[in-house]
């Protein structure tokens, strides 16, 4: 495989469309389930559902539902796990200037262009504008032609103009890593997906992906912004987070089960990451919706 090359992932939009638009009722098991990007914007809506975001350098889990807006050449990678009973996905997907060069130019669409410029960065939204906008975004599947284009650009107006949301990654996310390198940071992702329940050396990973110890650090830092172990227990703690969401089991042994040694260790990364220890992170979960 030449690791030169990125995964670049080819998106055509519907016949006689601007975009293109998926509607899922069943999960899809393996969808996209490489580090992948686009030039395409991709806004994804799952109404009922669970899995982990893998998006830039942000990796998160969550429950009930999403609204998600992955701007143009962000790599990431397939993060829906599955859908709950009468649980959908929507997926569209455009161009930056499927409208045309000109179009988001204009004054009248001017927040829309800021939103995509956002977006380079990941844009979560919550709960509010989620409840708002979801329906609405699930409806354009039973829409068609110029009806379909129109509620299109009425929602992408609505996000535009909300501050319900959070943003997934720093500004300085350095997306021409990626590019030049897509195939190992696939690889060295694929792999501690892999085997975060154990232990992973360094001179493991290292060899995994055919560099030196040394090297291989250099690289990660600079792609990821973190070090290998940082990394690691992200991945760790994403996984905790979805056991405690939905397992009844103790916390010591969702520790455990999650790749960690040490408890007390892993309580305090867990609220680091979180905010919230892991019993309040679980008592949350019965009630919150993300």
């Amino acid at each position: 495989m030449n690791t030169t090359k990125p995964t670049l992932k080819k998106i055509e939009p519907d016949f006689g469309s601007a975009f293109l638009l998926n509607h899922y009722t069943e999960s899809v098991t393996g969808r996209f389930p490489f580090w992948h990007f686009h030039p395409e914007l991709e806004l994804v809506y799952v109404n009922k559902g669970g899995g982990k975001r893998h998006i830039g350098n942000h990796i998160s889990y969550f429950k009930n539902s999403q609204l998600v807006l992955i701007g143009s050449n962000l790599p990431h990678m397939g993060y829906l796990d599955r859908l709950s009973t009468n649980g959908t996905e929507t997926i569209i997907q455009m161009k930056p200037d499927f409208l045309g060069k000109d179009f988001f130019n204009l004054p009248e669409t001017a927040k829309i262009a800021l939103l995509f410029e956002k977006a380079k960065m990941g844009v979560l939204f919550h709960p509010e504008i989620k409840k708002e906008v979801g329906p609405k975004i699930k409806e354009l599947s039973n829409l068609f032609g110029i009806q379909r284009l129109i509620a299109f650009i009425e929602i992408l107006n609505v996000l535009a103009n909300t501050a319900d949301y959070s943003l997934l990654n720093a500004q300085d996310f350095a997306m021409e890593v990626y590019q030049q390198d897509n195939d190992r940071a696939d690889k060295i992702f694929k792999f501690i997906t892999k085997n975060f329940q154990n232990h992973i050396s360094l001179d493991q990973i290292s060899e995994e992906v055919s560099i030196t110890p040394p090297s291989f650090c250099r690289y990660l830092k600079k792609a990821t912004g973190k070090t290998f172990t940082e990394l690691v227990n992200e991945y760790r703690i994403v996984h905790a987070s979805k056991l405690l969401a939905e397992k009844p089991t103790s916390i010591a042994d969702i520790c455990y089960e999650s790749g960690f040694n040490n408890f007390s260790h892993f309580t305090k990364l867990f609220k680091k990451k979180t905010g919230l220890s892991p019993s309040l992170y679980r008592k949350e979960m019965k009630t919150i919706i993300f």
